[in-house]
């Protein structure tokens, strides 16, 4: 009996990227270009993005290699990515300003990032990674309302500077001002600051930048007061009677913090905050240089 002569293909891997990653075949993609009404994925592109910004020239790509990256499998191709990392120049970050290069314990990653009791099902018929994702859900928002002494805590996406623009419109929709003026110290993250200034300009909002100890709510038209704990520059300043000020005169105070901070910071809920923003970065967050 001849034996079948084995071919290039005959220990080819099963888990290439393109079989695992990429989900619409021709037959798919055909549907789709069908469904909203064009021929080909060029005559989309044509009608999608003006001509003005595409580039009439090829890239200038490279010639493939040898063994292209679609010919492998998944643990040749995680190989392949780590020996390109190698090569990466890794510099040290001297961002500040709400972004810190940190330690994370492997003993922390592994049971609380990494639990597979967040993501394991016990039966393939049960709703264990959807409670695993509350409970951890819940686990972190109890820290956060602990660490800010305030008693509702959220678990968003957002970043720190589109939390303070949020915070805005939340004070603006809880107050009976019939002025739109918003305070923010200058000892605020200029990223933040820029964002809320974006937003305000949208909503049709004064925003007012100053020095904390100057504050100055006596036309009793701003609505909320936003400041930074700590500051920028990382100096420590007693907000209670900021924050008394400002509800005299009507407004809400929001507190943009660092939850590392508060571990060994009195709460800022304890000296009167109505809100309280800010980045769990410090808690393990890579920098990816600030993205």
């Amino acid at each position: 009996m001849a034996q079948a002569a084995a071919g290039p293909s005959a220990f080819a891997p099963l888990d290439t990227f393109p079989r695992r990653h990429i989900g619409s075949g021709e037959r798919e993609t055909a549907d789709m270009l069908a469904a909203v009404g064009v021929a080909s994925l060029g005559e989309l592109i044509d009608q999608t993005i003006p001509a003005a910004i595409r580039i009439a020239r090829p890239l200038a790509l490279a010639p493939p290699a040898a063994q292209s990256a679609t010919d492998l499998g998944e643990a040749e191709l995680l190989d392949r990515l780590a020996e390109l990392l190698r090569a990466n120049r890794v510099d040290r970050s001297f961002l500040g300003m709400g972004y810190h290069e940190c330690l994370l314990p492997g003993v922390i990653r592994r049971n609380i990032l990494e639990n597979p009791g967040w993501y394991t099902q016990y039966t393939p018929y049960q709703a264990e990674i959807s409670q695993g994702r509350l409970e951890a859900l819940l686990n972190f928002q109890t820290m956060v309302a602990d660490l800010c002494a305030l008693p509702i805590a959220n678990a968003s996406l957002l970043d720190e500077g589109t939390a303070a623009a949020e915070a805005m419109n939340l004070c603006l929709a809880l107050s009976d001002h019939e002025g739109h003026a918003f305070w923010v110290s200058s000892d605020c993250h200029p990223q933040t600051l820029a964002v809320v200034q974006t937003r305000a300009e949208a909503l049709g909002i004064e925003v007012r930048v100053g020095a904390t100890e100057s504050m100055d709510l006596s036309g009793r038209d701003v609505f909320g007061v936003l400041v930074q704990y700590p500051t920028t520059d990382g100096r420590l300043v007693d907000l209670a009677g900021v924050c008394e000020t400002a509800h005299a005169h009507g407004a809400k105070v929001v507190v943009a913090t660092d939850l590392l901070a508060l571990t060994v910071l009195r709460a800022p809920g304890e000296f009167g905050a109505d809100v309280a923003i800010g980045s769990a970065q410090r808690f393990g967050v890579p920098l990816g240089y600030g993205g």
